[in-house]
């Protein structure tokens, strides 16, 4: 048995505090930007939030199907992804300000404008409601929350007993799992972004910021995991075997994520009804159109064809280039989902819309810098590999898994 007991190395307390130093700036800033203009900052608070809330979704998700695939690649990235689902109280703190903003956020809660709308009226009865919003996401907190939990507490027991069953007690969770986080997914994406636009509707709205969110956790922790291996033990153990399969999967979720996108794209634009191009007609103009384009090349385009590479997806530099790129485009991927949205409401898609960009960069870097510096003392708790997993040796020498 391989004893690694070694946790994140001290240099990461230095990178902590600045991760918390960038925060509270942008927090500071998000809150004097709320008051010259408080709908602004909500809009663009959501939008952040939306962003590194993926990651932790998204790292719940694969930490999942690692537990049911049982493979060696997840063995290297295990605790990175546990340490991103135990910032899931940080992350329910971080929508109390999705909560108060509510009026400012979303239509169907002024009730002048339901009530001139019958379309709203209806859904105002059974769903487009705030106590049953709020009500709805308090089981999606609860739900994430127990998975990542039970998973965490599993892991622990298994670092400290280094009994085999409990490989069977997680995969036990994680099959179930994934079928709870797949329905409160899709219901919180529906709630908190599609809802935005209330009479506009996706059938796979949910699987695609899924998808999303599983490339986001991907470029996070492959980012996280070439860092670590600048010092030990992350550097005497990290091979370029590891780093190919975490290309390649990454290579998959981007693929995943251009899949999802066009085919809501062809089944709306195909289907031409009023209801529902609206919505790509305002991302479409107002300068929008400039932003599908450059995600199209540097969110897609662009990483496809690099990953293709062998020699790319094993040298830890250049695949930290690419996870990077896609992470920033992540960010602006959601933004031009969430943005244009306001645009409409404030009587235009174009300029009223892109007014927020400025915000959104700085509430994101608060939130980011809070998020990073509660993920990184979560990553100091404990080792950086399961110690006593029974796969271990084998996925040290990337022989296989179960």
């Amino acid at each position: 048995m391989i004893e690694i007991t070694e946790t994140a190395p001290p240099e990461l307390d230095r990178l902590r505090q600045r991760a918390l130093i960038l925060g509270i700036i942008g927090a500071v800033l998000s809150l004097a930007g709320a008051v010259f203009n408080l709908a602004a900052f909500f809009r663009s608070y959501l939008l952040a939030f939306m962003f590194w809330a993926g990651i932790a979704l998204g790292s719940l998700a694969i930490l999942m199907v690692q537990h049911m695939s049982g493979g060696a690649w997840g063995i290297m990235i295990r605790r990175v992804l546990e340490s991103s689902t135990r910032t899931f109280p940080l992350i329910a703190l971080f929508f109390i300000p999705v909560a108060v903003g509510i009026p400012f956020l979303y239509i169907w809660s002024d009730p002048h404008v339901v009530a001139s709308n019958p379309h709203l009226e209806h859904k105002a009865h059974y769903y487009l409601n705030v106590p049953f919003f709020l009500a709805r996401a308090v089981v999606y907190f609860a739900a994430w929350f127990f998975l990542a939990n039970m998973l965490n507490k599993l892991s622990l027991e298994q670092d400290r007993t280094g009994d085999k069953g409990l490989i069977r007690s997680m995969q036990t969770i994680s099959g179930p799992g994934l079928v709870l986080f797949g329905a409160t997914v899709t219901f919180a994406s529906v709630d908190w972004v599609m809802s935005l636009e209330p009479e506009w509707f996706s059938t796979i709205y949910g699987i695609l910021f899924m998808g999303s969110q599983a490339l986001t956790a991907m470029a996070f922790t492959i980012a996280v995991i070439v860092l670590l291996s600048s010092w030990e033990p992350m550097a005497s153990l990290l091979q370029p075997r590891h780093l190919h399969d975490l290309g390649k999967l990454m290579l998959a979720f981007i693929m995943l994520w251009a899949y999802f996108h066009l085919s809501q794209f062809l089944i709306i634009w195909s289907g031409n009804l009023p209801e529902e191009t609206p919505w790509y007609i305002r991302r479409m103009n107002g300068g929008w159109q400039y932003v599908g384009l450059a995600i199209l090349l540097f969110h897609f385009v662009l990483p496809f064809v690099m990953l293709l590479s062998r020699d790319l997806k094993r040298n830890a530099r250049l695949i930290a280039v690419v996870a990077g790129l896609i992470f920033v485009m992540r960010f602006v991927d959601l933004s031009w989902i969430i943005l244009p949205a306001y645009g409409e409401h404030d009587g235009g898609a174009g300029l009223a819309s892109w007014l927020y960009y400025p915000m959104a960069i700085v509430a994101a870097a608060g939130l980011g810098g809070l998020w990073l510096a509660y993920f990184l003392f979560q990553l100091k708790k404990r080792p950086l590999l399961p110690v006593r997993d029974p796969n271990l040796e084998n996925a040290l020498a990337h022989t296989g898994g179960h």
